[in-house]
């Protein structure tokens, strides 16, 4: 299966936010804020699209919505990382 132009660009900013949240972590823990758009391209990959697995970064072990569906939250070997709106 090939990645639709909005899936790849789900994935592009999933790349950034793994590469953006070892920066700002605590405690094995990171927020990162995507504007309202980006947050819900990210949305829509992983929850609507049915986007296979093998299609995202292989850091991301398991993700979820948290927060009463505002916040994506993104598990890797190293860091949780919350996702959520600015």
């Amino acid at each position: 299966m090939d990645p639709t132009l909005h899936q790849k660009q789900g994935i592009n900013h999933l790349k950034r936010v793994l590469a953006y949240a070892p920066m700002v972590a605590e405690n094995g823990r990171a927020q990162v804020h995507l504007t309202q758009e980006d947050w819900f391209v990210v949305a829509d990959t992983l929850f609507r699209m049915h986007t296979p697995k093998e299609m995202l970064p292989p850091e991301i072990q398991e993700y979820r919505l948290t927060n009463e569906n505002r916040t994506i939250e993104l598990v890797t070997p190293d860091l949780v990382i919350e996702v959520e709106m600015f």
